[in-house]
């Protein structure tokens, strides 16, 4: 089978692809911030939220509905820090998934990959994992939302928890933007082989 990348450029195939599937599934993932709110548990993503109140007309009462989804509008977003985040992450998400899946086809076509062409991509991950980074720093100031200090029993502001906590899905995202920063923008250097000199 035809490869335009290198023993080096296979690893770094398969950290791009772990990388962006660790950042994509945490940025979906609404388990960013976990509360409670009436004795039932909630959490956060930055666009997405499980378990939430809505009014039971039959009742007269206010019940959380224990499902998760998404908010109906961008604008429903809780906060503006929020919103920005999942703008940022979402990008950032979206172009280390680009150079995952380019990556990928890089092992069955030939020239694909230049050494050039590795390190452009590499470049591309670093600003990808600099962009998740910053949206996993903007997400804490949005902790003094009315909504999240509902779940946190109104004892969380910016930057503080108070009775909530970090979820698994804000450490994912974190983690593989850190990993596409780190290494794979170094391996990126050395995946594509060298361009072969054809004599006129």
């Amino acid at each position: 089978m035809a490869t335009s990348l290198t023993c080096a450029g296979v690893v770094w195939t398969l950290l791009s692809l772990a990388c962006a599937a660790a950042s994509c599934v945490g940025f979906f993932m609404p388990y960013w911030l976990l509360g409670s709110q009436m004795d039932k548990p909630v959490s956060f993503g930055t666009f997405r939220r499980c378990s939430y109140p809505v009014r039971d007309e039959a009742r007269q009462a206010t019940v959380m509905l224990e499902q998760c989804g998404r908010y109906a509008s961008f604008q429903g977003i809780p906060s503006l820090e929020w919103r920005i985040c999942t703008v940022v992450t979402g990008t950032g998400c979206g172009l280390l998934l680009l150079v995952a899946l380019t990556a990928l086809m890089g092992c069955c076509i030939s020239d694909l990959i230049s050494r050039t062409i590795g390190r452009v991509a590499g470049g591309v991950q670093f600003i990808a994992g600099l962009l998740i980074g910053s949206g996993c720093a903007l997400y804490p100031l949005g902790w003094d939302s009315e909504e999240v200090r509902q779940t946190c029993n109104n004892t969380s502001d910016q930057f503080d928890l108070g009775s909530c906590e970090i979820g698994w899905a804000y450490y994912w995202t974190g983690a593989g933007a850190a990993g596409s920063m780190l290494f794979c923008t170094w391996m990126s250097c050395f995946a594509g082989k060298k361009q072969k000199q054809y004599p006129y």
